[in-house]
């Protein structure tokens, strides 16, 4: 028997494998959108390519955990795509935070100094981490990994003016939400 529309989420269950080929084949392009939402900004498809491959695992061992109709099931994989991509997303960022860090070593500098750079860095990252998420990925793609504005604006699907915006006012964000850490006030 061969998995179809009516009968494929029961065949995952029992853990057909013609059942996965089937969500491959009928679920592949869905995934790849919702991946490539989430993980374009870090421009390596290898890493796109291993979340898919993590995705329709994912959904493979925890098959069993499904309760619903095919509208449900479609739910279902994009929210386990969404996440998987945001966990890549953020291994990906806290490597790139890492080996950034060692890169910038400075001879001239002490090594109370780079310490201070390196927690100044954690402390900028954790402000922008409270910033809208469009907003959190123009900053990384512009300060992190040194994007210009225009092609921010082509990756997000925004227009420049926008971008440049964003980068405004999420500037005055940060200072303000640095200025109420500094005086002891609570970030919201």
């Amino acid at each position: 028997m061969k998995s179809t529309d009516k009968n494929f989420i029961e065949r995952l269950q029992r853990q057909e494998e013609d059942a996965l080929e089937f969500i491959v084949d009928t679920y592949l392009p869905l995934i790849k959108g919702v991946t490539y939402k989430v993980l374009s900004p870090l421009r390596n498809d290898g890493v796109m390519e291993e979340c898919i491959n993590d995705i329709f695992l994912s959904i493979w061992n925890h098959s069993k955990k499904f309760h619903g109709d095919t509208t449900d099931f479609r739910k279902w994989i994009c929210a386990i795509a969404k996440f998987k991509a945001i966990d890549y997303y953020r291994k990906a960022m806290k490597k790139m935070e890492l080996t950034s860090g060692y890169t910038e070593v400075d001879p001239e500098k002490s090594a109370e100094d780079e310490l201070i750079i390196l927690e100044d860095r954690k402390e900028l990252l954790q402000l922008i981490d409270l910033l809208e998420p469009v907003d959190r990925d123009i900053f990384i793609m512009k300060y992190f990994l040194g994007l210009k504005n225009e092609d921010i604006s082509i990756k997000l699907g925004l227009t420049k003016a926008s971008i440049d915006n964003r980068i405004y006012r999420g500037k005055k964000k940060l200072s303000q939400k640095a200025t109420n850490l500094k005086l002891g006030g609570s970030v919201v």
